[in-house]
């Protein structure tokens, strides 16, 4: 198997990271420049508009046989597949040292990638579109102009691989650990039974290798996504088409909760996946797939413990466990803290524990929302 060397990946992303986009809500004006700025190495162009009237831009590049989709914020609050994007894109601009990286992907793909698909979701920092619909359950009603764009562009692309890029909460753990979960995975099923079809099959290698290399920059901080079949989702039903296809859900790394961390291990996993694919005609490895750890909910930002808790005109003195959320408050993204779990959490995990006995419920303003 064929892995990118770690000094040197590292050296360069410290380097070259896209330093101009940033943070967890992430617009179509704040990548707007970005694509601009792209040389002629790429090709740019708007493949249609949003709800609302953005454009949705599709970038390509590379000239090999071997074609590859990628898109991001679907969902228009899960901004870290954009971000690693970009990185990706820098990367392809100035490789450096690991330049024999670089041609060998684009001289045997031809990627293309659909960046913030979901650009009015990204405005309201919501899951949905303007209409209210969730792009990762319209594959096959397609209600949605941009599942539409997707769509269309898959049909006529026909790429063997595509990468499907998201972000999952907080609240998600690493089996076994007490590690969130920084990055997890999944290999889309294409039936109920969740049939090992031999494009599975070759999904699952591909997320071995990516695996592997992640293993060497967050040991047991790497998940597997449950693999219910959704009937409606769109990476069960790229699947069942015959693109395989592969989910990476960006979660929470220590303290980095504008997800500036875990974009670095988002381009890692996309960089290695890329080159795995572009150097091996053996999609056979796929067992080692099993054996990286389920992700448990089991995760929280803070625990309040011994908290004096308003209930039915007394007090209860408990735990509390808390999430942060975001939302918009004139134009602007906010994090506060909304009530996740109340009662005995110590078989919960978190970095921030604190003893609550002397704190004031309503000074702490909890959301419950």
């Amino acid at each position: 198997m064929n892995l990118i060397n770690k000094q040197k990946i590292e050296h360069w992303y410290s380097l070259n990271f896209e330093q101009n986009i940033s943070g967890r809500r992430v617009l179509f004006n704040d990548i707007k420049p970005l694509i601009e700025k792209l040389s002629n190495k790429f090709k740019k162009e708007i493949i249609g508009y949003s709800e609302n009237n953005i454009p949705i831009y599709k970038i390509s590049i590379g000239n090999g046989k071997i074609k590859i989709l990628s898109w991001s914020q679907m969902h228009g609050n899960e901004s870290t597949g954009t971000k690693a994007l970009f990185d990706l894109f820098n990367f392809f601009e100035n490789s450096g040292d690991l330049k024999a990286i670089e041609e060998h992907i684009l001289k045997r793909c031809t990627l293309q990638f659909i960046i913030l698909l979901n650009p009015d979701g990204a405005i309201n920092f919501t899951r949905e579109n303007a209409n209210k619909i969730d792009l990762n359950r319209d594959a096959v009603d397609r209600k949605a102009v941009e599942s539409n764009l997707l769509r269309t562009t898959l049909d006529n692309f026909n790429p063997k691989f595509c990468f499907n890029l998201h972000d999952q909460r907080n609240i998600f753990n690493v089996e076994g650990t007490q590690n969130p979960a920084t990055i997890s995975f999944l290999a889309p099923s294409e039936d109920v039974e969740r049939t090992i079809t031999k494009g599975r099959m070759e999904t699952m290698s591909v997320i071995v290798a990516m695996n592997d290399f992640l293993q060497q920059f967050i040991p047991n901080c790497i998940g597997r996504y449950t693999d219910e079949f959704y009937p409606t989702a769109t990476g069960d039903n790229f699947q069942k088409l015959g693109h395989n296809t592969i989910l990476i859900e960006a979660g929470h790394f220590k303290d980095d909760y504008s997800r500036e961390i875990t974009r670095k291990y988002n381009f890692y996993a996309l960089l290695n996946g890329l080159y795995f694919i572009a150097t091996t005609n053996n999609f056979t490895n796929f067992k080692p797939y099993f054996k990286i750890p389920n992700n448990d909910k089991m995760f929280l930002d803070i625990i309040y413990k011994n908290l004096k808790v308003p209930e039915n005109n007394s007090e209860t003195i408990t735990d509390v466990g808390i999430q942060y959320k975001f939302k918009v408050e004139n134009n602007k993204l906010i994090k506060y803290k909304c009530i996740e779990k109340i009662g005995e959490l110590t078989n919960f995990h978190t970095y921030n524990i604190i003893n609550a006995e002397k704190l004031n419920f309503y000074e702490l303003k909890l959301s419950n929302s």
